[in-house]
């Protein structure tokens, strides 16, 4: 999985540990989101891309590799 958070976040003016607050989860979180070490959860993702003006299919980009 690849995600556009990290571009999502810049554009937003926001660290890391700011997204990490809006959404209620540690800042390390979201470096794992933005390296595509983490799958969130569907509840996760909603409230990423709440936090950042997105829909979860502009924030994650799923390979069709991923889900074999």
């Amino acid at each position: 999985m690849r995600t556009r958070i990290k571009e999502f976040r810049a554009r937003h003016g926001l660290t890391q540990e700011q997204l990490a607050d809006a959404v209620g989860v540690r800042r390390e979180t979201i470096v794992f989101l933005e390296k595509g070490k983490y799958n969130p959860s569907l509840q996760l993702a909603h409230d990423v891309a709440t936090a950042l003006g997105a829909t979860i299919d502009e924030l994650f980009v799923f390979n069709q590799e991923d889900t074999k």
